[in-house]
């Protein structure tokens, strides 16, 4: 891909149907142990089936929010139509129970679907150093990417999971990764992979 950004990213269903894509930036600006640890852990998200995993968890996060919203709709129209008093009370809670539902199922649905996606970027770190035998070959990789600020031309917010840092270049550079982040921090994954030696 034609962009300044150092960045790369697998895609497809299974290893027989997966492509990895870099960015030019990526080819330019690291060598060729850099390069050989962030393949490794784009190979490593094809061998673990991590992009079936995320459709999966993608589909099931949907699922939640579709059953909330039926619940919800049952209750509140299904409530409509009672005049016993006690029932309607019943009725009344049930909606609320719903209602709370309808609003909490999302965001621990999403936050879910962010830590599997957090988790398995250290999988795909273990599994690159394992491929290569060569921690410090992604060691120096993740750390030129993170001090790189070329923005990403093409990035959004749907499929910034992908690639192996976040597209999103940040001013301030948290320590440790929020619950809101598609990745772990940099300095985490570091710090995991000087573990692994």
């Amino acid at each position: 891909m034609e962009d300044a950004q150092p960045n790369a990213f697998a895609t497809g269903r299974n290893p027989e149907h997966s492509i990895i894509c870099v960015t030019t930036g990526l080819l330019e600006k690291l060598d060729y142990y850099e390069l050989e640890g962030v393949i490794g852990h784009e190979l490593a998200h094809i061998k673990n089936y991590d992009i079936l995993l995320s459709a999966v968890v993608t589909v099931m996060v949907g699922l939640v929010v579709m059953l909330a919203d039926i619940m919800t709709r049952a209750f509140f129209w299904g409530g409509l139509r009672d005049n016993d008093s006690d029932d309607s009370r019943a009725n009344g809670i049930l909606m609320l129970v719903g209602l709370i539902f309808l609003i909490l199922s999302p965001i621990f649905a999403q936050l879910m679907k962010l830590a599997v996606s957090r988790r398995r970027e250290f999988l795909a770190d273990a599994t690159s150093v394992q491929f290569t035998r060569n921690p410090q070959g992604l060691i120096s990789a993740l750390r030129k990417l993170e001090d790189d600020q070329s923005p990403l031309k093409t990035a959004n917010s749907s499929t910034a999971h992908m690639y192996i840092v976040s597209p999103f270049k940040k001013k301030d550079k948290r320590s440790s990764s929020s619950l809101w982040s598609t990745h772990p921090s940099t300095e985490d994954r570091i710090a995991a992979l000087e573990n692994l030696k």
